[in-house]
């Protein structure tokens, strides 16, 4: 049966309380604590010392969501469910934790002024803009920068499949956080040597995962800004990175990517390509995005604005996780 517009509506309205119910299944491992089997709401809160009644009722809530199902002897995960725990192959649980904590969500509450004013809402929200505020605090810095590399896993997955690697020796990734792009790159071509560029509360945790990948002696973090300067290579992966910026910034960091380019060199954009009738996530991470940055998600035509101004041209187009598409650019002639 389809749903009237009031219950249509209704959905949309209780979006936060879902959010955060999903949130609060990653605080509490559900995911973990039911992966072996069934149990009760009283076994799940004496593991996570929490209250009794509140973690049953919250179980109940949790089976409406179809994230556990009622069991005989307790409490059963679900599939849905499985995609939270922490060894999931794509796992959403820091991505969970992240989009609901103070960092994001307190910006998001200023969608409205977002819409009237046509900018970031950041520095009202938080007191000082988001990377700022991420390098403030590096918890949540943490946790944000783990989250985007729960969320860009599918899409990394099939861009290492379409990036031509034969002219080259050496990848940039740029802004690349905890380095997830340039590791795979890396697995999957065992000639390639990489860097990754971020600030420095990044470095650790792109050091620390090379060592985890036994990726360390093919892999060097280097702290710095790509307004400044970019690394030499052959090259440069631009990942989630673009649609955090204005397209005046944007011309700036592909500006030093292009300085950066060694003979032959490339530029590779993974992002969301979006158009006036995109379905899904597209339209609403857009309008996440003025809110929390000030900035866009793009046509492609968009993309090849800044494109020419920063002295490149596009050379293709490959769509991958929809709505992820990689855009190679090289130096303009």
């Amino acid at each position: 049966m389809t749903a009237s517009p009031y219950e249509t509506v209704m959905g949309f309205l209780v979006g936060p309380w879902l959010a955060q119910a999903v949130r609060a299944a990653v605080d509490l491992s559900l995911a973990e604590h039911l992966a072996d089997g069934p149990r009760t709401a009283a076994e799940i809160a004496e593991a996570e010392d929490a209250d009794p009644q509140a973690t049953a009722r919250f179980l109940r809530a949790c089976a409406s969501m179809g994230l556990v199902a009622y069991e005989e002897k307790g409490f059963a995960g679900t599939e849905l469910l499985a995609v939270l725990h922490h060894d999931a192959p794509m796992s959403l649980r820091d991505l969970a934790a992240s989009q609901s904590s103070a960092c994001l969500w307190l910006t998001w509450a200023r969608i409205p002024e977002a819409v009237r004013s046509g900018e970031s809402q950041t520095t009202q929200a938080l007191g000082m803009p988001f990377f700022d505020y991420l390098a403030a605090h590096p918890d949540e810095g943490a946790l944000f920068g783990a989250a985007m590399t729960s969320m860009s896993a599918p899409v990394i997955r099939d861009a290492v499949e379409v990036i031509d690697v034969a002219a080259a020796t050496t990848v940039v990734d740029v802004g690349g956080a905890h380095g997830s792009f340039a590791l795979a790159m890396l697995a999957r071509h065992p000639g390639l040597t990489a860097t990754v560029l971020d600030l420095p509360h990044a470095v650790p945790g792109a050091q620390a995962a090379a060592v985890a990948r036994g990726l360390d002696d093919r892999l060097t973090a280097v702290a710095g800004d790509f307004f400044e300067t970019v690394p030499p290579g052959d090259i440069l992966l631009l990942k989630f990175i673009l649609h955090d910026w204005s397209d005046d910034d944007c011309v700036r960091i592909l500006s030093n990517c292009r300085d950066a380019l060694r003979p032959g060199g490339r530029i590779v954009i993974t992002e969301i390509v979006i158009d006036d009738h995109a379905p899904g996530i597209a339209p609403l991470m857009d309008i996440a995005m003025l809110a929390s940055a000030g900035s866009r998600e793009r046509t492609l035509a968009e993309f090849d604005d800044v494109l020419t101004r920063a002295g490149l041209r596009r050379a293709a187009a490959t769509p991958v996780e929809p709505p992820y598409v990689v855009i190679e650019a090289i130096a303009a002639a």
